[in-house]
């Protein structure tokens, strides 16, 4: 079935709009934690795990929901997702313990996780012209709520405190699900046998195995910030061995992990994303600090400074997602590669001590490699993908971006220690280079030989 013309924008809204809601609620809690301490008399460390848990709970649960997805129905698993994330909405307002209020927050992880891979796969089987279009629409969206969540969650919190960035979600679910509700074609009908049977078959232990080793060596990642655990890296690597070992045995796996032998081309597009999010987010992360504490910034102006990132960003996202469809990955891929680099160097040698000005130009021209990236990322993971497993392949997708998001953070841990100081940007920005000339050569990889392109015929 394809999407005709004049229901294809309700179609990608509705898409969007809910997809929107993990990276919203992802950046959006960060000005809520100091509220929600004094609130429940927690250490920062506690209260920290609201921000932990929904990355851990969300890097698990992108592609066991796609996998769901696959079987069940992408239209019923995007609708219950968006059940769940409205169920958090209205539970972790009235919790009255901060157990209560974490498990809201899994719930909201769980429910927000569930709408991005079935999402991605609608657009992949609905919309047949100018997908990479569509998809530009969906890294706008996400790449504005990341970008403003902090600025949402500041003014939100003054309006109504903490419990208001848990209501803010109720008109985009509700947009969301009455689009999807009308626009969605239904599921292929199966009956209850074939359900039953498609039940039965679920690697469960699969699903297991790679659940408690993402935990584990997340937790690991996470640790570096305090204090190391080598017995949880020790676990995740041990549960990892396990779930490659059984899903290579199992007759339907949950995670053909063959899929990475027989298609190394996904393979780079999963490993590129994990560095174009290290890239990201270490300026994501870093920067506000910097601002603040260095440069003697109020909150406000440091907001209006990453808006020459995250502004071009979003701007250029539109742009890539047209050359997408005319040109195919290839090109595009390789030039936002190389802009990161340009963009590390000019960092690296002119960021510290510069006008404003300067600054802006610098955090532009990165943002404008982000924005490439993003994007044209997106489309050659779908082409890569077999399109029955569509699903899966996409919440691992964007399990890649909270692995980068995390490695960012302990690369800046390490850098900065106990103090921010001028200098150390510098060593940022030789990070940024090499995660830049390492994208580089992935893409030149990726790009040699036959031509991908977005050029799908029409249903």
């Amino acid at each position: 079935m394809n999407i005709l013309k004049k229901t294809r924008a309700l179609f990608v809204t509705a898409v969007a709009s809910g997809t929107m809601l993990n990276p919203l609620n992802s950046s959006m809690i960060s000005l809520a934690l100091h509220s929600i301490q004094k609130d429940f008399q927690l250490s920062f460390t506690t209260v920290s795990w609201l921000i932990s848990s929904f990355y851990l709970a969300s890097a698990v649960a992108q592609p066991v929901t796609g996998k769901f997805g696959d079987i069940f129905g992408r239209k019923k698993t995007f609708l219950f997702g968006l059940a769940l994330v409205a169920l958090s909405a209205l539970g972790a307002p009235l919790s009255t313990t901060f157990l209560m209020l974490l498990v809201m927050r899994l719930v909201q992880s769980i429910g927000s996780s569930a709408i991005y891979p079935s999402g991605m796969a609608l657009i992949r089987n609905h919309i047949k012209e100018r997908q990479a279009s569509a998809l530009a629409v969906l890294s706008i969206f996400a790449s504005a709520m990341v970008a403003l969540g902090p600025t949402i969650g500041g003014f939100l919190i003054v309006w109504g405190n903490w419990p208001a960035i848990f209501w803010v979600n109720f008109p985009f679910v509700i947009i969301s699900f009455i689009l999807g509700w009308t626009m969605f074609p239904k599921d292929v009908k199966k009956d209850k046998d074939t359900i039953k049977k498609l039940f039965s078959h679920l690697d469960f232990l699969g699903i297991g195995l790679f659940a408690f080793g993402m935990v584990f060596f997340l937790w690991f990642l996470l640790s570096f910030e305090e204090k190391v655990h080598y017995l949880s890296g020790i676990a995740g690597i041990i549960f990892f061995l396990l779930f490659i070992f059984w899903e290579l045995r199992v007759k339907e796996p949950f995670i053909d992990v063959k899929i990475f032998k027989s298609h190394p081309k996904l393979t780079l597009v999963y490993v590129q994303f994990i560095i174009l999010n290290i890239y990201f987010y270490c300026l994501f992360f870093g920067l506000p600090s910097y601002f603040q504490e260095v440069m003697g910034l109020s909150v406000e102006k440091s907001g209006l400074m990453m808006l020459f990132m995250s502004g071009v960003s979003i701007i250029i996202s539109t742009v890539t997602g047209k050359w997408v469809d005319k040109s195919g990955v290839n090109k595009p891929v390789i030039v936002g590669a190389g802009i990161s680099v340009i963009g590390g160097l000019l960092f690296t040698f002119f960021f510290v001590g510069a006008a404003y000005f300067l600054i802006g130009l610098i955090l532009a021209i990165m943002g404008l490699s982000y924005g490439i990236g993003n994007v044209v990322l997106q489309v050659a993971m779908l082409n890569e993908s077999p399109k029955p497993i569509i699903g899966t392949t996409s919440g691992l997708f964007q399990t890649c971006r909270y692995l980068g998001s995390i490695f960012s953070s302990i690369i800046l841990g390490l850098i900065f220690g106990e103090e921010i100081l001028a200098e150390k940007m510098i060593i940022i920005g030789e990070v940024l280079i090499v995660t830049g000339l390492v994208s580089f050569f992935m893409s030149l990889w990726f790009s040699r030989g036959r031509i991908v392109t977005l050029k799908i015929k029409r249903a």
